[in-house]
Parts: C-alpha cells; sequence; structure tokens
C-alpha cells in the first residue's frame, strides 16, 4: 500500500524540491499539489489524501488555518507541516490545530523521508530538539491528580518520555522492557485517552502537567 501525499507551498520551486524528495521512496505517491491554503482544502475533498506535506507560512490563508479547516472535516489525513523555525510557540499552536509533525526545511532529504514513514505508521516522535524547546515554552501547566487520572504509573512514566521526543526502542532501553512492552503500553494509553497518535499524547502530556521537566531526555 503507497501512501497518497499532497503537497502544499506556494512557491513552485519548494514544491518540486518535496516531490523530489517523496519521488526517492516508493511508498509515497503524490497525488496532487497545491499553492495555498484554500486549494488545500479543495484537493483535499477532491483526491482524499493519506498524507498532506504543507507549509506553515503562505499568504491568504496559511497552514495553520488550512490544518484546523482540514482536520474537522477530514479527521483522518495525516498532515506534517514545514517550517524554517522551531518557535516552540508556533508549533505547539500547529499541534492544537491537529498536526501530526513537522519538519525544516534545511534537513536532509533521507530524514524527511524516514519521518514521514514513521507518521504513516504513528511511531514518529518530536524530534529532541522541538520537544526541549515545547518544554522550555510550556513548562508550568497545573498537574492533574493521579487520582483523576486513567493512567497507571508505568503509562505515565512512558507519557512522559514520549512528550519528550523519546522513540520506542530508547523508552524501552530507558525502563529495561521490549520494544513491543512499550508498542502495547502506547496502544492501551492512546485507547484510554481516545487519542490517536503520539503527537497528540504530547498535547496532552503538556496541557495536562504530566511532564517531568527534570528529568532529562538523555
Amino acid at each position: 500500500m503507497k501512501a497518497r501525499v499532497l503537497v502544499v507551498d506556494d512557491h513552485a520551486f519548494a514544491r518540486e524540491g518535496i516531490c523530489d524528495i517523496l519521488a526517492e521512496d516508493a511508498f509515497f505517491e503524490v497525488i496532487g499539489v497545491a499553492s495555498s491554503g484554500a486549494e488545500a482544502i479543495e484537493l483535499t475533498e477532491k483526491f482524499m489524501p493519506d498524507l498532506i506535506v504543507m507549509d506553515i507560512r503562505m499568504p491568504e490563508m496559511d497552514g495553520l488555518e488550512a490544518t484546523r479547516i482540514i482536520k474537522l472535516r477530514f479527521p483522518y489525513v495525516k498532515i506534517v507541516l514545514i517550517t524554517v523555525s522551531d518557535d516552540a510557540a508556533h508549533l505547539f499552536e500547529a499541534l492544537k490545530q491537529g498536526a501530526q509533525g513537522f519538519l525544516l526545511k534545511n534537513l536532509a532529504p533521507s530524514t524527511w523521508v524516514e519521518y514521514l514513514r514513521a507518521i504513516m505508521i504513528d511511531e514518529a516522535p518530536l524530534s529532541s530538539d522541538l520537544a526541549h524547546q515545547i518544554l522550555k515554552e510550556f513548562p508550568s501547566a497545573p498537574r492533574q491528580d493521579p487520582l483523576d487520572h486513567p493512567l497507571t504509573g508505568r503509562e505515565r512514566e512512558i507519557l512522559n518520555w514520549v512528550a519528550k521526543g523519546m522513540t520506542n526502542r530508547e523508552i524501552a532501553g530507558e525502563l529495561q522492557i521490549s520494544d513491543q512492552t512499550v508498542k502495547n503500553h502506547l496502544k492501551n494509553i492512546l485507547h484510554k485517552l481516545q487519542l490517536e497518535n503520539r503527537v497528540q499524547l504530547t498535547r496532552y502530556a503538556l496541557e495536562h502537567g504530566w511532564v517531568d521537566t527534570k528529568r532529562s531526555r538523555h
């Protein structure tokens, strides 16, 4: 099964570059390109893509507003926003609008392909740099009372590491358990919280104060 991708950027050269990157992996099939947020909404309805790779900064309707509208109308679509900046406040707003992830324009093509593949199977962590920036920007959320929290102690521990950008393998190593055990815990956490992916888990953890800012990522 191929991932059908819609590419959105207001610059023709950038659209061409993104398409070239995706062409390096047969897993991805570009089924359309758009030059604005409004056109992205129109083509999403027309083509029903699996994944949208979209620039944040565009005139008239930017990627944030387009993401908000698309996720309301087509919640199944995965959206990865492209940016030249890792400003935490900006990117946290994109999380709230429903984006599944972010890519910086200066990353290597191989990193793009690896990350987008991980997005499609819901195993892509936030980058460690982005996780660090978000934790610095939002360190003071009030912690929810454990008695009111649906997760077990181990599940909250895993949630904490997910929010800090750790992969399943890294979490498994930290807790001395298997990768599969981590995956099963994550499935259970997602089911309990009625969430869909790691990015939504990160947002949940930040909003409910379940990130221990004193515990650093190795």
